[in-house]
């Protein structure tokens, strides 16, 4: 009965988003203020119907109700509870819900905090999101219902891919709709503002706590993500550069360049048309990724399907939003000028290069993306693109976005002066030399890519530091420092802090890419072998039994130095139901490194297939991905871009004024 329920409730979800998305829009249209009205409850009532329809399959999932279709194609009643529950979304129809399910809650989030949105622009913003959710709603009402029923339901389930089971992917794809679909909020602002025909600082900064939002959210999705697939997959890597990891990272440089360009219409009603463009691309990559995952157009232990006739549901989808967004704005966009002035060294032109640098990234990551696609389509030729090709084109554009990063931020707006910004910066660049002269020095062989790597990110980490100490006059009056750190706005806070985990991801990226050492061999039980520094032993491999699958599990102990500082347990899983071998990597996790070991096959004589990598400076990766998404909460935190609420006044001080 509650799967019952659940259709209704998401069929009578569409009902009041058919009603929301045409109601408000002509009351807007007309200035009927009570047909504007009608955009609040209705976004209130969207969201609580879909709650209670995934609620309802949620419910189906834990109590494994086999009787539902989805239910007995992705679990199974050995499974824990865990991923009974992530199982719910660990497949197309369930997470296409969860979609809809976070898409109605954004439109949610405007009915509750946007009380000081002009009421015809709430009205159109909130009209413009229900239109996206009649899109996917019918979608999955017509193509992929969750909540199909079985005439004879089997006695137990098929079990979720197991390569899903896992903490690391219960958590990632929810935090990667939260970033996915939360673009949507900007795509609706933006749309409403073309209609209404007015954009100004009052808007930029009503999109940029739900931009801030989304851009946190992918961020922490993505590190999840790759954090699982580092101890998942076995092949130790971190990024691969596979069309789905690019379908997520795509819309993720897109919200920064937008993040920044806001700050500018914010500041000085500058870059309007093209804040709107980057509104409307960052959801449209959003989309192109729905669309990769759900089309069947690659083979990815990410994708959700492969019906290529949902495929072409969602590709009309993406046109019609997209298209009629560009068409709009090609309408509008001469009404969108502006006539702010600002030099060419400036705080403005240090984010328009900034922009420059990510939306140019970001073209090379999709051009490399789709383009296997489109030749073979095109020229009939089968082409792989792989991380060779994404590490040559796509990493100059970082660098070249890491060197611009500090000046930029201490440029002052509409004109600044290169020297005294130089002056400033002259010592962060010294040590930052310095830094990279001793990283050189002190490793062996030649290789350049650790020392740059380590001499970018002191300069965008020290940076930002100088930064913040010129905000708070630390070098003029230190005694007085204190107090102007603690009535500096949040958001600048948080903005070295992201630039800090941006520069600090530089570092970690270019170590572990040098420095990684790897080691393949076999080993009998009491086998011992030294790798650099440490030495590990294969003590045994037993055979252990897992809640729904078997493994073999073998025991390393790891010396360091000649000192023994722990065990290291790789497992080779089998799952029965599924009849599919998983890898578990063995970690033995510090500050500085991990080790990281891969049990393989038994061989002939009786050995096994071990292969262990020193890993260094990994968690780094994910700490600093950790750190972003710090510095974005503390910048969400600020009440000035808490959907344009105005601070309290205080007394004033000689405080630094904020530049962001």
């Amino acid at each position: 009965m509650s799967a019952e329920l659940g259709h209704l409730a998401i069929s009578l979800a569409l009902a009041v988003a058919i009603i929301q998305m045409i109601l408000p829009m002509i009351g807007a249209q007309r200035g009927w203020e009570n047909w504007m009205r009608v955009a609040l409850p209705a976004a209130n009532l969207q969201f609580a119907l879909t709650l209670f329809s995934f609620g309802a399959l949620t419910w189906a999932f834990i109590t494994s109700d086999f009787s539902l279709q989805l239910v007995a194609a992705n679990s199974h009643s050995a499974k824990p509870m865990l991923y009974k529950i992530s199982g719910t979304w660990g497949n197309h129809e369930g997470s296409l819900l969860l979609w809809v399910l976070i898409l109605a809650l954004f439109g949610a989030t405007v009915a509750w905090w946007g009380q000081q949105l002009p009421i015809a622009l709430r009205a159109r913003v909130l009209s413009v999101q229900a239109s996206i959710a009649v899109a996917f709603m019918a979608f999955m009402l017509f193509t992929s219902n969750p909540f199909i029923r079985l005439p004879f339901p089997p006695f137990d389930g098929n079990d979720l891919n197991p390569l899903l089971q896992d903490p690391g992917l219960a958590f990632h794809p929810p935090f990667l709709y939260l970033g996915y679909v939360g673009l949507s909020m900007a795509f609706s602002f933006a749309v409403a503002a073309l209609i209404e025909g007015k954009v100004d600082a009052a808007w930029a900064r009503w999109v940029r706590p739900w931009t801030l939002a989304a851009w946190i959210n992918l961020t922490i999705g993505i590190g999840l993500g790759s954090w699982w697939a580092y101890y998942e997959l076995g092949w130790g890597g971190w990024w691969f550069w596979d069309p789905v990891e690019n379908a997520s990272f795509m819309p993720w440089l897109i919200s920064a360049a937008l993040l920044h360009s806001a700050i500018v219409v914010e500041k000085r009603e500058a870059l309007k048309s093209w804040t709107i463009l980057l509104a409307i691309l960052a959801f449209s990559f959003s989309l192109i990724g729905t669309f990769i995952v759900r089309s069947g157009v690659i083979t990815s232990v990410h994708a959700f399907a492969s019906d290529p006739t949902r495929g072409v549901v969602i590709l009309g989808i993406l046109v019609f939003f997209t298209g009629g967004a560009l068409t709009l704005y090609a309408f509008r966009a001469s009404s969108l000028q502006s006539n702010a002035v600002f030099s060419m060294v400036s705080r403005e032109s240090g984010l328009v290069m900034n922009n420059l640098f990510l939306v140019t990234s970001t073209a090379v990551v999709f051009i490399g993306t789709l383009w296997p696609l489109i030749a073979e389509l095109l020229f009939g030729q089968k082409l792989s693109v792989g991380p060779p090709f994404f590490n040559i084109a796509f990493t100059p554009f970082m660098v070249m976005l890491a060197m611009l990063l500090p000046f930029g931020a201490m440029l002052p707006w509409k004109r600044g002066n290169t020297g005294r910004t130089t002056r400033l910066l002259w010592g962060p660049l010294a040590l930052s030399v310095a830094l990279g002269a001793l990283v050189w020095s002190m490793q062996t062989g030649g290789r350049l890519l650790a020392p740059i790597g380590a001499v970018l990110a002191a300069w965008v980490v020290l940076g930002a530091l100088t930064d913040l100490g010129e905000r708070i006059r630390l070098f003029k009056s230190p005694a007085e420092a204190p107090r102007r750190a603690w009535n500096l706005p949040r958001a600048d806070w948080g903005k070295a802090t992201a630039h800090t985990g941006f520069g600090l991801m530089i570092f970690a990226a270019a170590a572990i890419t040098a420095w990684e050492v790897e080691d393949i061999r076999v080993l009998k039980p009491g086998d011992r072998f030294e790798l650099g520094k440490y030495a590990l032993r294969l003590d045994s491999v037993r055979q252990i039994q897992g809640p729904n699958y078997i493994a073999d599990e073998a025991i390393l102990t790891l010396w360091e130095g000649g000192r023994e500082i722990g065990t290291v347990t790789p497992e080779k899983r089998f799952y029965p139901v599924q009849r599919m071998p998983t890898t578990e990597a063995g970690l033995n996790i510090g500050f500085w490194r991990d080790v990281y070991v891969v049990i393989g096959d038994q061989q002939v004589n009786g050995g096994w297939a071990v292969r262990t990598f020193i890993k260094p400076y990994a968690n780094w990766i994910w700490g600093s991905a950790i750190i972003m998404a710090l510095g974005g909460l503390l910048s969400l935190s600020d009440r000035r871009y808490r959907l344009g609420a105005p601070a309290p006044k205080r007394r004033k001080t000689p405080d630094a004024v904020p530049a962001e």
